[in-house]
Order: structure tokens, then sequence, then C-alpha cells
């Protein structure tokens, strides 16, 4: 069984930047395809940017151009860096291994604990 653990959220100002990481344990990162979800208080959970297994990335629209995920399959990660920061993006980040067929990502049922991130104005 995979486990995925994050790290890496906090508390920033607008405008700035975190780097989220989701580290994986018991099974290979690069065998799947791994996203990225939020979800704040209210709200459904959404998937903000996936990588596939040959690392093609798409993204939400809301987060184009600012958020950017890579993997390093040495040390079996997935990374979320995000820059330019906005209160609308405070909510808890999830990562995911799922699959992708096209563009379009579906998840499975591997989810990391969350971790917080928190955007002052």
């Amino acid at each position: 069984q995979v486990q995925l653990v994050e790290s890496g959220g906090g508390l920033v100002e607008a405008g700035g930047s975190l780097r989220l990481s989701c580290a994986a344990s018991g099974s290979s990162i690069s065998n799947s395809a791994t996203g990225w979800y939020r979800q704040a208080p209210g709200k459904q959970r959404e998937l903000v940017a996936s990588i596939s297994r040959i690392g093609r990335t798409n993204y939400a629209d809301s987060v184009k151009g600012r958020f950017t995920i890579s993997r390093d399959n040495a040390k079996n990660t997935v990374y979320l860096q995000m820059n330019s920061l906005q209160p609308e993006d405070t909510a808890v980040y999830y990562c995911n291994r799922g699959s992708t067929y096209g563009n379009t990502y579906s998840s499975s049922n591997q989810w990391g604990q969350g971790t917080q991130v928190t955007v002052s104005s």
C-alpha cells in the first residue's frame, strides 16, 4: 500500500511563495500520475495540478502561470511550487495518486493527510 505524505504548507503573505512536497513510500511515484488538490472551508475539493507518468502537466485555470508541478523520481517526491499566492489560495492541499487520459486526471482513493496553506492579505 502506497503512503503519501504532504509537507511544506504554512502562513504566507499575499504575493509570497511556498513549495509543497508529496513524498511517496511503498511504491515508485513515477508509476502513476499524481494530482494536487485543495479544499477550502465550505467548498468542494478541487484539482489544481496534475502530472502524468510521462511528465505531462496540467493546471486549473485559477493557478496557471503561478503554480508549477514537478517530480523528482530519485526522491520519490512530487512538488507544487506556488508563486504569487493570493488569499483565495488558502486551503488544505492534498496529493493523490491517480491516472490520466489525455488532459483528464482521474483520482484514486490514495490520498495524503493534507497540508494547510494560509495566505494573508
